[in-house]
C-alpha cells in the first residue's frame, strides 16, 4: 500500500479531459503536489494510505478556473470611475489615477486583494498586465497562487518605465529573475496597437520567437483602436499586425468585439488564441466578441474577466455564466456555447492560451493539483440533474469552499489559509481614503 500526501473524494470529479465527463464517487489522489491518481473511492483502501482524506459529500470538484486577462492590482480602483465609455475612462480617470497613485506598494496591495478575491471564488491561477509586474510576480509566488505576469510594454512614461526600450529592458530582467520561480511565468504584454509603435512591435516579435514566449496584446476592443489604426496606419489592427508578422501560436488576443469574418480566418490560419471578456465589454459598451464563430474555426479560447475596474469583480463563476448566455443571445442559438464547453474554456482553454496545459487546466494525472470544491447543497442548485450545468447556469462563488493550487490548500473550508484578510481589506480601506481626498 502506497503512503500519499492527500486524498479528496468529492461527490462528482469533473476532470473536464475527458469533455463532458462527470464522475460519481471518485477520488482523486494526490503526491507530492501532483495528481497521481484518479480512482474509484471504494477502491481507494486497499491502494493508497494517508493521514489526510477530505471527504465532499455535496460537493463537486473541478479543476481551478483559470482567468486568461486580468489587471489585478486594478482592484484598488473598483468603481472609481463607472457607467463610462472606454477612452473616457481611461483619458480622464484611470491613466491620471495611476500616474499619480502607481508605487510598488499600491501593487503589492492591490495584487493580494485580487488574489484573496480570486482564489475565494476558484480562480488558481491569472494572466495580468499591468505596472511593476516584478512586485506583481513576487506577490503572487509569495501567496501560493499560479500567475502570468505581463511585460507590459507601451510607447509612453508610467510610473513603471518612461519608454518602450526601458519596458522591454526590465521585462527581460524579470524574464530571467522567473526562470526557477515554479509558479509564476511571463509574457510579453505590449498594451495595445494604439498605444504600442511598430518598433518596439518588432522587438517584442524578436523577443518572443528567441524566448518562446506569448505575447499578450488587447486587440480591436474598440471602434476608436480601428479608427485610430486607419488613420495612422492606413489599415487595421490586425492587418498591421500581420504585416509586421506578429500573428502566429504565440499570439494572445484580448476581447476581438471589432472583427470582421475575414479577419477570424487570419487568425486561425495563424494559430493565434484569444481571450473573450464578456462582463468587461459589456459594461464599457465595446461590443461582443463573436465567440462561435472563433469556436467553429478551431481557436483557442479562455475567458477573462479583465480589471476589476471595468467588471467589477474578478469572478470567474460568473464571468463563465455570462460567457454562455451572451453566446446564446449573439449567435441567435440556445445550442451556442453549451455548459460543459463554457467550463472547458474557464479551465483548459485558459491553460492552453497560456501555454500552461501541459501543467494546468484539467484534472489529469502527472498535472499539478490545482482544483476547486464547490459546494451543489445550496438551495439554488437543488436538485442536481447535471452537475456541470449547475456549475456554470446555477453556483455561485460563495459556494466554492476549498481550494488548493499545486497541491497546497489555499481556501478551507471558504477561509483563506495564507492571507490575512482583514490585514488585506484595511490596507484597500486605507487606499480608498487616499485616492477619494
Amino acid at each position: 500500500m502506497d503512503s500519499i500526501d492527500l486524498i479528496v473524494s468529492p461527490k462528482w470529479l469533473i476532470p473536464v479531459v475527458p469533455n463532458e465527463i462527470c464522475l460519481q464517487n471518485h477520488s482523486l489522489v494526490v503526491n507530492q503536489n501532483r495528481i497521481i491518481d484518479i480512482l474509484p473511492t471504494d477502491a481507494i483502501s486497499s491502494r493508497y494510505e494517508t493521514t489526510k482524506h477530505i471527504k465532499l459529500d455535496n460537493h463537486a470538484l473541478i479543476p481551478g478556473l483559470i482567468n486568461a486577462h486580468t489587471h489585478a492590482s486594478m482592484s484598488l480602483l473598483r468603481g472609481l470611475a463607472d457607467d463610462k465609455a472606454l477612452m473616457d475612462w481611461l483619458n480622464n480617470y484611470i491613466w491620471p489615477a495611476e500616474q499619480k497613485w502607481v508605487t510598488p506598494r499600491f501593487i503589492e496591495d492591490g495584487v493580494e486583494l485580487a488574489i484573496a478575491e480570486m482564489l475565494l471564488s476558484g480562480t488558481t491561477c491569472f494572466n495580468d498586465m499591468y505596472f511593476f509586474p516584478d512586485v506583481m510576480a513576487r506577490t503572487a509566488d509569495r501567496l501560493g497562487i499560479r500567475a502570468v505576469t505581463g511585460l507590459i510594454v507601451l510607447d509612453f512614461p508610467t510610473p513603471w518605465a518612461s519608454n518602450a526600450d526601458e519596458y522591454l529592458e526590465k521585462g527581460m530582467a524579470l524574464f530571467d529573475d522567473l526562470r526557477h520561480v515554479e509558479l509564476v511565468t511571463a509574457t510579453l504584454a505590449p498594451h495595445a496597437p494604439y498605444t504600442v509603435s511598430d518598433d518596439p512591435l518588432e522587438k517584442i516579435l524578436m523577443l518572443s520567437d528567441e524566448l518562446d514566449l506569448p505575447v499578450h496584446i488587447h486587440l480591436h476592443e474598440t471602434t476608436n483602436e480601428i479608427e485610430h489604426s486607419l488613420v495612422n496606419y492606413g489599415k487595421r489592427p490586425i492587418a498591421r499586425l500581420q504585416d509586421l508578422n506578429l500573428l502566429g501560436p504565440n499570439l494572445l488576443a484580448v476581447h476581438l468585439t471589432q472583427i470582421e469574418d475575414e479577419e477570424i480566418d487570419m487568425l486561425a490560419e495563424h494559430g493565434v488564441s484569444a481571450v473573450h471578456c464578456p462582463q468587461s465589454n459589456m459594461k464599457l459598451a465595446s461590443g461582443f466578441c463573436p465567440l462561435n464563430k472563433l469556436l467553429d474555426k478551431g481557436m483557442i479560447v479562455g475567458i477573462g474577466t479583465d480589471g476589476a475596474a471595468s467588471n467589477n469583480d474578478l469572478d470567474m463563476l460568473d464571468e463563465m455564466r455570462s460567457a454562455a448566455l451572451l453566446a446564446k443571445a449573439v449567435s441567435n442559438n440556445p445550442q451556442s456555447l453549451p455548459a460543459h464547453q463554457a467550463l472547458e474554456m474557464a479551465t483548459l482553454g485558459g491553460a492552453r492560451a497560456l501555454g500552461l496545459a501541459e501543467v494546468t487546466g484539467s484534472l489529469e494525472v502527472n498535472k499539478w493539483a490545482d482544483m476547486t470544491a464547490i459546494d451543489l447543497s445550496h438551495p439554488s442548485c437543488q436538485p442536481v440533474y447535471d452537475p456541470i450545468s449547475q456549475i456554470v447556469y446555477a453556483a455561485s462563488r460563495q459556494q466554492v469552499s476549498d481550494v488548493w493550487v499545486a497541491g497546497n490548500q489555499l481556501v478551507e473550508n471558504h477561509q483563506l489559509t495564507k492571507i490575512d484578510i482583514k490585514d488585506c481589506l484595511h490596507r484597500a480601506a486605507g487606499w480608498q481614503q487616499k485616492i477619494n481626498s
